[in-house]
């Protein structure tokens, strides 16, 4: 098993700068003001051969109340589940209280801790680390500088030495289980009820969660197994009106939201029965359509609800989500979890529809039956043809139909096309992309002419080239 390490200390001290330096990613936010991190986010790194998994976590300050205190508990699961922490303290700020609470806990936890103190650039590490000797701790600070990468290498490679390197078959397994499962993106406006939806499928407090929106404002990816299944939920932070967001942070929090939109099989769009359909959740639903993600709706909040509310909102998503009427909606309450478990089987047919792979010969058949139920129109007066399809990839399934004036079939046409494959190949919870492509005429003279003038142009470079060499000799 890989060593797991969990990054603790008072907020802003520069964790989440190690964490990326350990994993050699940009895959946590960083900024210079305090509690930026409130999630566990787990990452993976490897030095000389050995292989770790790192937990970014959110500070702790001894004096938390509201939302500090939940990002405290998630810090303090992270110290129950690491096998080593490092317990980073700020060599500019030198020794507070909070740092000596930190270290007394770690001792009573009888955890296997490394004092690490950090932002030690630009002065002598030694002066500034003799304060941190007053920790007690068992064995000796070790000064580094994360956002430079000072003594990062040297550190994680001292700490590791006693986990012996993994063999050929247990790195074949870790890779098979990295890219094994579904990946979920939660996804929605702030205050929707993503991160209670994340616990409620987890079964467990893994996020945190607070009545303020923007509490999340990383993308945090969770594996998890179900039924012998593997998944990774992507809990992602809310993204509201553009004119709406002012923080540096927050933007780059919504660029991790769209990051995750693209790299998930799966998206799972949140929107709040309470104050219904907005225009931000269409926004986010058409970047999902562009990104040709399958989609699962989850209308959440439904408890409660009077029985003419339910009617309208069920109107409204009827009306307003036409462009999407591909993915399957659920109404849940992912408070108190009705519901929930009914998004598991959506989000299988849809994994399943947009991983699909479909012969040739039956893409083909499947298009001539359509020709001959419905003709494409005449345009120029000539009538288009289609001739064969092909799949062109996966997530989203793109058909390749081959034929000539393909790039004058009208939007009508590629509507219809669209539904009848989509009725016929039984694809629920995911778009399907057509591809046109036009065979060369052989008496379009314009396109001979082309042909001729590079050919030219080809002869002309040949009877230079000749003529240097035999200049040169």
């Amino acid at each position: 098993m890989n060593p797991v390490i969990a990054l603790v200390g008072r907020p802003n001290v520069g964790k989440s700068t190690l964490f990326n330096r350990l994993t050699r990613s940009r895959d946590a936010l960083v900024a210079d003001f305090a509690g930026l991190t409130r999630d566990r986010k787990y990452g993976e790194g490897k030095v000389g051969g050995k292989p770790y998994i790192v937990i970014d976590t959110g500070g702790i300050s001894g004096d938390e109340n509201g939302i500090d205190s939940a990002m405290a508990g998630q810090s303090l699961l992270a110290i129950e589940e690491a096998d080593i922490v490092l317990f980073l303290v700020d060599g500019r700020a030198g020794l507070t209280v909070a740092d000596q609470m930190i270290a007394q806990h770690l001792r009573e936890k009888g955890k296997d801790a490394w004092l690490i103190v950090n932002k030690t650039d630009g002065a002598d590490p030694d002066v500034i680390v003799a304060e941190f000797y007053a920790l007690g701790m068992e064995r000796s600070p070790i000064a580094i500088a994360a956002a430079h990468g000072r003594n990062v290498t040297a550190m994680i490679q001292h700490i590791l030495e006693p986990f012996p390197e993994p063999n050929e078959e247990e790195d074949e397994l870790h890779d098979q289980l990295k890219h094994k499962g579904v990946r979920i993106g939660v996804i929605g406006r702030p205050n929707v009820g993503k991160s209670t939806l994340v616990n409620r499928i987890l079964g467990e407090e893994r996020v945190v969660v607070y009545d303020q929106p923007g509490t999340t404002r990383d993308a945090i990816s969770i594996p998890f197994e179900r039924d012998g299944q593997e998944y990774t939920l992507i809990d992602t932070a809310g993204i509201r009106r553009r004119k709406n967001v002012t923080e540096i942070a927050e933007k780059f929090s919504i660029i991790k939201t769209l990051e995750a939109v693209r790299e998930c099989n799966v998206a799972v769009m949140v929107i709040d029965a309470r104050t219904g359909i907005v225009e931000q959740d269409l926004h986010l639903l058409d970047f999902v359509l562009q990104s040709g993600r399958a989609l699962v709706i989850a209308v959440n909040k439904w408890d409660g609800l009077d029985v003419d509310v339910k009617d309208k909102i069920k109107e409204d998503v009827d009306r307003r989500l036409g462009f999407v009427n591909y993915a399957d909606v659920h109404f849940i309450s992912a408070l108190h979890g009705t519901g929930v478990g009914h998004l598991y089987k959506s989000i299988n047919n849809a994994f399943k529809s947009a991983m699909s792979h479909w012969q040739t010969n039956r893409l083909t058949t499947i298009l001539e039956d359509v020709v001959k139920e419905h003709q494409p129109p005449i345009v120029r007066g000539r009538r288009i043809k289609l001739r064969y399809a092909h799949q062109g990839g996966k997530n989203p399934p793109i058909i390749v139909v081959h034929g000539s004036q393909t790039d004058s079939i009208p939007e009508s046409y590629k509507r219809y096309l669209t539904n009848t494959f989509r009725k016929v190949l039984k694809v629920k919870g995911t778009p399907i992309r057509f591809e046109f492509r036009s065979g060369h005429n052989p008496y379009d003279n314009s396109d001979k002419d082309d042909r001729q003038k590079a050919k030219d142009r080809q002869l002309n470079l040949t009877k230079e080239a000749r003529t240097e060499r035999k200049s040169r000799r």
